[in-house]
């Protein structure tokens, strides 16, 4: 057990509230840092191991990625690590491995973003390879090209090997129809075949700049050191040539509407129901959180407990609640049998039903504020995820309260506070319901929950 981590448990028990949650979890000391060019540096220093992480988010992300082409932020993400500054994308890679670094890059809906962990004596390397990968890739056709192959092949091999891969993509893609959150963050077949060089060029000129820049480091460093390191790398980046996007928040669906994605010959079916849910702050999150874990957020939840250990009917049944900026997917997700297809969705839905209708008696709040309170101090273990933590914190614009004072909403959170949450998993008669499998055998059952649009897995889009 790490040192860090000992010290969390030891201000768990010093700040524990009754028998049942403690509350007195607290994020470490950090400084905030506004360079003159707009980033913002975070620096959490660290000294239990010699390590030192960084993560990184440059806003803006898939939600600007231009209509038909979706995926350009994601591909440009992969393409920042494939050669950068004097390096080409071997070189790159042996830098990393030659100091037993690691370094990766990605995209969200709202960011480019990149995480790394190097041995404290090598932040220096760290941050060269990060500032050439932001600032100076090289964008090489010949890599670009490999990159999206990869990403096509790869949604391509998905659906002919596990179409479970998919089924929150479809989902998304359905109930958020005409929405930009419907659009999948890393594109679909048709989106990244029209996806040029030249767009990821236009979209790193477009979207990315000092200005959007946020960058956390927790671990074993100086702060003063480190500040004028992080300064000298990226404060002389330019600012961002576009306007960051803007969502409008979708209304939540009134009515139940049902896509089947035909696979031929399938032997499960996969299925989501979801609707409109919560947004990042949400006021009632806590409460939010607690139904969440009672009803499909762990083992022994309502949903997985009716759908695999009474009835066998899967083998696993969940829920999720998705959080961005704007309100995201309350989702029930799971598979089954072709043949079991109606019993599993049926039992699903009752299960929701049950849900609304009788509520979670004290025990079960009781036990998942438990849960709860016990899952949340070993994401706060590292160095990876202080650093992780702090630049949610910052795209969110959260107060430091959101991590010190989140357990002491969870124990403080009434039954009237969490019958009240319920509303998070929407009602069974307002459902955008999706099911991946063979229509020639579920067809039936789908058209009985409600109007049935129907489109092919091999088709190219993720919605009709």
């Amino acid at each position: 057990m790490s040192v860090f981590r000992k010290a969390c448990i030891a201000v768990v028990a010093m700040f524990a509230i009754g028998p049942a949650i403690a509350t007195g979890i607290r994020l470490p000391d950090y400084q905030a840092i506004t360079l003159d060019n707009g980033a913002t540096v975070l620096l959490m220093p660290r000294n239990d191991v010699p390590l030192v992480a960084a993560s990184v988010a440059v806003r803006g992300g898939a939600l600007a990625d231009a209509a038909g082409k979706e995926g350009t932020a994601d591909l440009l993400g992969g393409m920042l690590s494939k050669g950068a500054g004097n390096r080409d994308a071997l070189q790159f890679a042996q830098a990393l491995d030659g100091a037993g670094g690691s370094l990766g890059f990605g995209s969200s809906r709202e960011a480019i973003t990149a995480s790394a962990q190097f041995l404290s004596k090598d932040s220096a390397l760290m941050l060269s390879l990060l500032a050439d990968a932001l600032l100076r890739p090289k964008m090489e056709q010949a890599e670009f090209d490999k990159l999206r192959k990869r990403a096509i092949d790869g949604i391509a091999n998905a659906k002919d090997s596990d179409p479970r891969q998919l089924i929150g993509t479809y989902a998304g893609a359905w109930l958020f129809r005409g929405h930009p959150y419907g659009r999948a963050t890393g594109g679909d077949e048709t989106s990244l075949a029209t996806i040029t060089l030249a767009d990821l060029q236009a979209f790193r000129q477009q979207q990315m700049g000092g200005d959007r820049l946020v960058i956390a480091i927790a671990g074993d460093f100086d702060a003063s050191a480190m500040a004028a390191q992080v300064k000298q790398a990226f404060g002389g980046w330019g600012k961002a040539a576009g306007t960051l996007p803007q969502v409008e928040a979708k209304p939540r669906e009134l009515g139940r509407r049902v896509l089947l994605v035909d696979k031929p010959g399938a032997t499960q079916t996969y299925f989501a129901l979801a609707n409109i849910g919560s947004r990042h702050g949400d006021p009632a999150e806590a409460a939010q959180d607690l139904v969440h874990t009672a009803f499909g957020g762990r083992f022994t939840s309502m949903l997985n407990t009716e759908l695999r250990i009474k009835s066998g009917l899967s083998y696993g049944a969940s829920a999720q609640l998705q959080r961005p900026r704007q309100p995201g997917a309350s989702q029930i997700g799971s598979f089954t049998k072709t043949e079991s297809t109606k019993a599993a969705i049926d039992l699903a839905i009752a299960t929701l039903d049950r849900l609304h209708r009788d509520g979670l008696d004290a025990a079960t709040i009781d036990s998942a504020k438990r849960y709860v309170a016990g899952q949340f101090a070993p994401g706060l273990e590292t160095a990876p995820q202080l650093a992780a933590r702090l630049v949610e914190m910052q795209l969110y614009g959260d107060s430091r309260d959101a991590v010190d004072g989140y357990l002491g909403r969870i124990a403080a959170a009434t039954p009237a506070q969490v019958a009240d949450a319920r509303a998070v998993f929407p009602a069974s008669a307002d459902l955008a319901i999706v099911a991946i499998g063979d229509a020639a055998k579920i067809r039936a059952a789908l058209q009985g929950y409600g109007p049935l649009t129907e489109m092919k897995l091999t088709d190219p889009r993720f919605s009709p």
